[in-house]
């Protein structure tokens, strides 16, 4: 399981999708939650998480985070679920990159970083500022204009 798993730092690491086997696989490396940022729609999503989650004695919280586009809320819901959960958390989405960034987001939030030593970590995570929580982050924080598509590359 560890080579699915990114650690961004000591409270916060980041997956794709779990299987119920790496859901127990976590609570035995010591995690103490799972956040999911995936939508119940989306395909491939674990119908049954949460009670997975429940059973391997995981907290457990779902905060939809769309992959494609900053919507609405949903950071800021995905924030307060990390912020009501106990640490370390496992968060997840399809492929890893959604939960990186919601994790850099909260770290930043948290330790108050500037935009440029929030924009190195980033990077550091193999991420760039085109990642929609990256870019809704940098517009609501920092008030950075978010690019269109057609201007990232």
């Amino acid at each position: 399981m560890t080579d699915n798993i990114r650690s961004v730092n000591d409270d916060y690491s980041s997956a794709g999708q779990l299987t119920p086997a790496q859901i127990e696989q976590a609570a035995a490396q010591g995690f103490k939650s799972v956040l999911n940022l995936r939508s119940p729609a989306e395909p491939g999503t674990l119908a049954d998480e949460a009670e997975q989650a429940a059973a391997a004695g995981l907290g457990y919280a779902q905060a939809p985070v769309s992959p494609t586009t900053p919507e609405g809320n949903a950071l800021e819901e995905a924030l307060a679920a990390l912020d009501a959960l106990p640490k370390p958390v496992l968060i997840h989405c399809r492929g890893g990159g959604r939960a990186t960034a919601v994790a850099l987001v909260a770290i930043a939030n948290q330790e108050k970083l500037s935009r440029d030593a929030f924009l190195e970590q980033v990077k550091t995570q193999g991420l760039g500022p085109e990642q929609p929580q990256i870019q809704q982050f940098l517009r609501d924080y920092y008030g950075d204009r978010v690019p269109d598509q057609q201007e990232v590359v």
